[in-house]
């Protein structure tokens, strides 16, 4: 009698285990992936706005023409990245 308990104790457990493995683990990570994703997003997007400031104090006091020099660099080089992406949409 006591095989029997000790058997069905077992597969139990290895069910659960097997239950887990197969829908906890793979949520978990994805979970992970999506937490780590935002993040990084959020660190890349703010560094990316602290570049195009550093760029334009840069070109504002070192580049010769007035103020609207840096505007008119940087506005230029927006257009042509937002053209770009303008031709790879789908």
């Amino acid at each position: 009698m006591s095989e029997w308990t000790t058997q069905a104790a077992d597969t139990v457990d290895h069910v659960v285990t097997t239950v887990r493995d197969k829908t906890v683990v793979p949520a978990t990570n994805a979970t992970k992936a999506i937490v780590y994703g935002l993040l990084v997003l959020f660190f890349a997007l703010t560094a990316l706005a602290l570049f195009c400031i550093m760029v334009f104090r840069v070109l504002n006091n070192y580049v010769a023409g007035g103020p609207w020099v840096p505007w008119l660099i940087l506005g230029g080089i927006f257009v042509l990245a937002g053209g770009f992406c303008w031709t790879k949409r789908s």
